[in-house]
């Protein structure tokens, strides 16, 4: 049967939908977020826009969350060409974003002028929706943003963040009533409609009923309703929140959905057919759509997949009321220090972290502000008083920067990273932004003739070390890196047969491998272990040193001296850590593959220096901020020498001694791996 017949039959048996479900499609921005780290290019957007738009979706999420910050940084792309480039092809269906309220696209509070400018050319670029959160449920944070939206003439579409302390939905913080106070609020700001946004997966289907339902009630304005699939539950949560009444749903299309993304829409069409709720969406047209996804635009980003995870689920997630993105940005940080073995303190550590940061809900920054400070209490308080290193975003957020909190923060701990702090040592009580300067005359003396317009400005003001990186290489003043250049599906084709040949053992003729002369009686078997893997070599002294000579285990007929040189030139990804048959060819290795990863560059090595004197090293891997002084100065024992990022967010690190600043070896933008030395005093 052709595809034209069925479809004729599919709409002729279809009844019209008393209240038909409303989707918004997030496959363009949260279904690549979450799988793929953010690293979707415009390119791979267009071979299916026009179709995404003759679907009927109620709005086709594009933009803002994390898109801004990986296009520019990793991508070379303009965030803001990408909003033009769509509405040239996504002309009927309005265009969303995700506004992190003050954060706009980052991490911090900015000034009331850099929201101001960057909703006006969000909105005159063609951004349609400004779906809208804050971290910590501080509606104060949305005063600016939402006036700004509003004098646009755009649709302001207010999140209330879903966060637990219980296995369920209750208890003294996060109950019903929290979420039906936050309702009225939003209606009171001028809700054009509200939002649920679940971003780790955590609902369970019968806490979205009563949920939506009571939320329902209070609200007159269309509520829907995100979840991502991460913990397994959010297909049935759907389900019951459209049987609530929910008005909108977040999918994606199947190609981008479940894991750590969101239900496929093809399902929930096929369930809903016939019923009051049918999303009146053909699901040939659908199909139409995810066979280019699956065959012409997928295999580029198949390597990010996480192909070493048989479930599709993490039930992590409801264990500790976290999404699935920062398990894996922990087990990234302690695997870049050498100290995985200590994942299960970490998980340990994370609840009394959050308790102490007045149980903040886990969402993009707070996550990762919980998940710096946890692991920091793990790997730098033996021995010491508890939080001995505290992040800046953990002053700024017991300093009130962030917000109020749910509950109450620790009183120790605020008056522990408060005592310095530069702004003062007493919580403030205002509209957070209040207390921020505004920052665009400033920026735009620092990019005087490096940024063309207001928006390289913004790019500038919102990431000022990348940003200003990224200005460089797109007015010609730096070449950028080949890391960051797209690929062809037939390269993408041809690198992922190179390392399915690499992991069969295929990538080299066997016959063609210089074997060396025959064992002497000198051969000698050691047992070597690589992480968990275990391999045995044998050492042949005749002639000289030492030489490895074969390695036996995973991928044994491949030499790691064939392998490693094609990873680091870029020609494959780095191969799985079985492959690293020999213990020294571990570093290259995992340099090869941290060029593949969405970095700013290879750690770079430690620099030597013929000063004498104390060195302050890196804790843990990250990229320079800033250094706070300059060679010459003199400096006291606890005075902030250098900020360093790690996980996105900052650490001031302290002088441990006092003296005078001889060397500084990095610059602002380098990366730096643990235990470099980032300067000397003497």
């Amino acid at each position: 049967m052709s595809i034209e017949k069925t479809k004729m039959n599919y709409d002729k048996d279809r009844p019209s939908a008393s209240n038909a479900l409303k989707i918004m499609d997030v496959t363009f921005r949260d279904g690549h977020q979450s799988l793929f780290t953010t690293l979707g290019r415009t390119e791979d957007m267009i071979p299916v826009a026009e179709k995404m738009d003759e679907i009927g979706y109620w709005a086709i999420e594009a933009w803002g969350g994390n898109t801004f910050g990986a296009m520019h940084a990793y991508l070379n792309e303009d965030p803001w060409e990408r909003i033009r480039k769509l509405k040239k092809y996504i002309k009927k269906t309005p265009l969303s974003m995700l506004l992190r309220g003050q954060n706009l696209v980052a991490y911090r509070n900015y000034a009331d002028d850099v929201v101001e400018a960057f909703v006006d050319r969000a909105a005159e670029n063609g951004i349609q929706i400004f779906r809208t959160f804050d971290a910590l449920n501080d509606y104060r944070n949305f005063e600016t943003a939402v006036k700004a939206i509003k004098k646009a003439g755009q649709h302001f579409q207010g999140c209330i963040c879903y966060s637990m302390t219980e296995q369920r939905m209750g208890g003294d913080v996060y109950n019903v009533e929290y979420y039906v106070n936050k309702t009225k609020e939003l209606v009171d700001a001028g809700a054009d409609s509200i939002c649920i946004k679940d971003m780790a997966g955590m609902i369970a289907p019968y806490d979205a009923f009563d949920l939506i339902k009571a939320v329902k009630e209070v609200a007159n304005v269309p509520v829907a309703f995100h979840t991502h699939f991460t913990s397994g539950m959010a297909s049935m949560s759907h389900l019951k929140a459209v049987e609530a009444g929910v008005d909108i749903l977040d999918t994606c299309m199947s190609p981008y959905a479940y894991r750590n993304s969101h239900p496929a829409i093809e399902p929930l069409v096929m369930t809903l057919l016939g019923t009051d709720r049918d999303t009146g969406f053909d699901i040939n047209d659908l199909a139409e759509i995810n066979d280019i996804l699956e065959k012409e635009i997928l295999p580029k980003y198949k390597s990010l997949l996480k192909d070493d995870k048989v479930s599709i689920i993490d039930i992590n997630v409801p264990l500790f009321q976290a999404p699935s993105g920062l398990f894996a940005n922990i087990e990234s940080q302690l695997e870049d220090m050498g100290e995985l073995d200590r994942l299960g303190e970490v998980y340990a550590e994370l609840a009394k972290v959050r308790r102490d940061l007045g149980e903040i809900p886990l969402v993009t920054p707070t996550s990762r502000i919980v998940a710096i400070q946890t692991v920091n209490n793990v790997l730098f308080d033996e021995g010491k008083d508890e939080y001995s290193i505290i992040s800046a975003q953990v002053k700024d957020l017991c300093y009130g920067l962030y917000g109020e909190t749910a509950a109450p923060i620790n009183a120790k701990l605020i008056k522990k990273a408060l005592k310095g702090y530069s702004k003062g040592n007493k919580p403030i009580d205002c509209r957070p932004a209040e207390d921020i300067k505004p920052e665009l005359p400033q920026v735009r003396e620092e990019v005087k003739g490096l940024a063309v317009d207001i928006e390289d400005e913004l790019i500038y003001a919102l990431f000022p070390v990348s940003g200003k990186r990224f200005l460089k290489w797109k007015y010609g003043k730096e070449e950028p890196p080949a890391s960051v250049s797209p690929i062809t599906l037939e390269e993408a084709l041809k690198e992922q047969d190179l390392i399915e040949k690499a992991r069969a053992g295929k990538l080299v003729d066997p016959e063609s491998i210089n074997r060396g002369p025959e064992r002497s009686e000198h051969v000698r078997a050691f047992g070597v272990y690589v992480e968990n893997e275990y391999f045995e070599i044998e050492v042949d002294e005749v002639g000289g040193p030492p030489v490895v000579t074969y390695a036996s285990g995973p991928l044994n007929q491949v030499p790691a001296d064939t392998i490693v040189p094609m990873a680091a030139q870029g020609s494959i990804p780095a191969p799985p850590k079985a492959v690293q048959s020999a213990p020294t060819q571990a570093a290259p290795v995992a340099q090869a593959a941290a060029s593949a990863q969405p970095q700013s560059a290879a750690p770079a090595p430690a620099q030597t220096s013929s000063a004498n004197g104390t060195p302050l090293n890196a804790p843990m891997p990250g990229m320079i901020v800033d250094y706070k002084a300059k060679v010459g100065d003199s400096v006291n024992k606890g005075d902030i020498l250098v900020v360093l990022e790690a996980m996105k967010m900052e650490n001031a690190l302290p002088s441990p001694v006092s003296g005078t600043l001889q060397a500084i070896n990095f610059a602002s933008g380098d990366s730096v791996a643990k235990d470099a030395a980032l300067c000397i005093i003497g």
